[in-house]
């Protein structure tokens, strides 16, 4: 029975919350390999389901021995994501995708000691963020199309059910309802700890981790090229640094953030508890 042969760490969480700084602090432990690069393998898994799912033949053969090629197809899986990374020799891999937020059972299915990074931000930042950004390159349209939007309507449409700010974040709250075992195996990292204290940050995850002790230097981190930001229409940059520098606060209006905030209780009450109160 095939299995898989790596320590994979998979990367998730909200845009904008650190999750690309998180992949270059992992890959400063030297016994885990990151590339730093949002990775196709969720979606890829994902595909080949979707179009085995379809396939008469497999279909077929389920009907005469499920058990049998229920197990080949396990073992398909794993010998795909086994030669994903087969590049390295390293035990610990990570592997970055918000996608991996909406499959954990397929997930823990094929990789049943799976560890889960989840990164979170306030949400109020999130949005100033984005909307920071957006005024220094204007003349670019959203991938989206959300440039002649009102600042409003942006946020509305960032965090709808399926925006970029709040499908993630969904997937989020819809994590609390999974089983216990699995709760186990995801780890939120708060952005603002992570920022303002990343030595020991870093330190509890690798504990988390299984990975041994080693102390981060956040003013002489390695540099890697990074992803595609054309991609993303420039709107979601993915610059890594050689030092750590917590961002400065971006204002947002009362009426955003009210809203935000009141949609969002949940979520304040979960990772920012008396973050709101008077």
């Amino acid at each position: 029975m095939a299995s898989i042969h790596k320590n994979i760490i998979y990367v998730a969480g909200l845009p904008r919350s650190g999750s690309t700084l998180m992949c270059q602090l992992l890959g400063e432990h030297p016994d885990i390999y990151s590339t730093g690069h949002s990775s196709p393998l969720a979606n890829t898994i994902k595909g080949m389901r979707a179009r085995m799912s379809d396939d008469p033949f497999l279909l077929s053969q389920l009907d005469v021995d499920y058990d049998l090629v229920y197990q080949r197809l396990t073992n398909s899986y794993r010998g795909f994501i086994n030669g994903w990374f087969e590049e390295t020799d390293k035990s610990m891999v990570v592997d970055k995708n918000r996608s991996w937020l909406n499959g954990l059972e397929t997930l823990s299915h094929l990789d049943p000691n799976f560890k889960m990074v989840v990164c979170i931000r306030d949400l109020r930042q999130i949005f100033a963020s984005i909307e920071n950004r957006h005024q220094k390159t204007s003349l670019i349209d959203f991938p989206d199309d959300m440039a002649d939007l009102t600042s409003y309507e942006r946020a509305d449409k960032l965090f709808s059910p399926q925006g970029v700010v709040g499908r993630p974040l969904r997937l989020i709250g819809q994590l609390q309802d999974v089983s216990v075992q699995l709760q186990k195996n995801l780890y939120y990292i708060i952005f603002e700890d992570l920022m303002n204290e990343p030595i020991r940050v870093m330190q509890e995850v690798y504990h988390w981790l299984g990975a041994d002790n080693y102390i981060i230097d956040p003013n002489k981190l390695s540099v890697k090229q990074h992803e595609s930001d054309s991609y993303y229409r420039f709107k979601y940059p993915h610059k890594t640094y050689d030092s750590i520098k917590p961002p400065a606060l971006h204002d947002v209006t009362p009426r955003i953030g009210n809203d935000i905030t009141k949609e969002f209780e949940w979520y304040y009450k979960l990772f920012y508890p008396g973050l709101l109160s008077p």
